[in-house]
């Protein structure tokens, strides 16, 4: 067993909500009429278009994530990320309903093998929050939903893979489900001999903190490999005290933590945001990973970044960070092995 230093909570993560993680997030907003009103937003200016998109991916917003917003900004940056728009049943060239055709790389039933040496596990569906610019907001989960013939198929693939030694928790969101169930498939995997790590793909301890819970910490803190946490930050402003001391609490039993962002229209597509984003990340105890280019989804061209911009971006936080803060530019591209590099050098700078 991998010895990692003892985690305990002394105290409820955000002093004005003292309710727990599953009741926050069975109470997140799920009508665009209410979130209008709780951000004090005309109603007669964004109702239809909200109403519009909210048809096609529907909405959810925690309240934790919510009281960061700044009310009656319809720009606000992190309102932006869950508010729809009629922009979304546009349709434009080159926008498809699965960018990444993960469909064909599906090899059972919630396991998806892109990768050798990764396998993804769809844990769930079910997501604390719906940003529109998701590249699985078409994602057919209903037909990858796990039983537990399921479940016992997926250890044997992997069982039978030995090329395979991390698996990747996935969804939706996999800390939407019981720490029982985290545990349960965590005991059953580390015991693959050839799996080496367990990595967690992850919103929730940053839209609702309170997930960082004594039974999450406990189960991490006893797992027999290493566990890393690839977080999914886009703005500083999504990183508050009660994130903060969740990310330590995490930090405290072992968890390496890493983000990914995605580069987005309007959201974090300057310099000074991601100058910004890297700082609070690493003082929160969380290494920039990756900043993804847009993924084009149907229903989310708005958010899009050309290229070419996102290359004078990385240069920009070259010369303002060291390197170890700047987030590497990729690219996910179907049938490729692995992330693809942008390259920084394609055009004269």
């Amino acid at each position: 067993m991998i010895q990692r230093s003892p985690a305990y909570i002394e105290a409820q993560l955000s002093d004005d909500d003292n309710r727990s993680w599953q009741q926050l997030l069975s109470g997140s907003i799920t009508s665009p009429k209410e979130l209008l009103a709780r951000l004090d937003l005309p109603a007669d200016s964004w109702l239809p278009g909200a109403e519009a998109g909210h048809k096609l991916f529907q909405v959810r917003v925690p309240e934790p994530f919510l009281a960061r917003m700044e009310k009656g900004n319809p720009a606000d940056p992190l309102l932006r990320q869950v508010l729809p728009l009629n922009l979304e049943t546009q349709s434009a060239d080159g926008f498809v309903a699965d960018p990444l055709e993960e469909g064909g790389a599906i090899q059972t039933t919630g396991l998806i093998r892109k990768y050798r040496s990764r396998a993804l596990l769809m844990v769930t569906g079910q997501c604390a929050i719906n940003c529109r610019y998701c590249f699985r907001r078409h994602f057919p989960y209903d037909e990858q939903r796990l039983s537990p013939a399921d479940r016992q198929k997926v250890l044997d693939t992997l069982a039978a893979s030995p090329e395979i030694n991390e698996v990747i928790f996935s969804g939706g969101d996999p800390l939407a489900v019981s720490d029982q169930l985290l545990s349960q498939w965590a005991s059953s995997i580390s015991s693959i001999p050839h799996i080496r790590r367990i990595r967690l793909h992850t919103r929730l301890p940053v839209v609702i903190p309170q997930r960082v819970c004594d039974a999450l910490l406990k189960w991490i803190s006893n797992a027999q490999v290493p566990v890393v946490m690839v977080l999914h930050i886009n703005h500083p402003a999504e990183i508050d005290n009660p994130t903060r001391q969740a990310l330590s609490l995490l930090r405290s039993a072992g968890v390496t933590l890493l983000n990914q962002s995605v580069i987005l229209r309007g959201i974090n597509d300057h310099a000074d945001i991601l100058e910004n984003l890297s700082e609070a990340l690493f003082d929160a105890g969380v290494l920039p990973y990756y900043l993804h280019a847009f993924d084009p989804v149907s229903g989310a061209q708005h958010f899009d970044v050309p290229d070419e911009e996102a290359r004078l971006l990385i240069h920009e936080l070259l010369s303002r960070l060291p390197g170890f803060l700047v987030p590497r530019l990729v690219r996910e591209i179907p049938g490729k092995p692995a992330k693809t590099p942008i390259d920084l050098f394609s055009t004269d700078f």
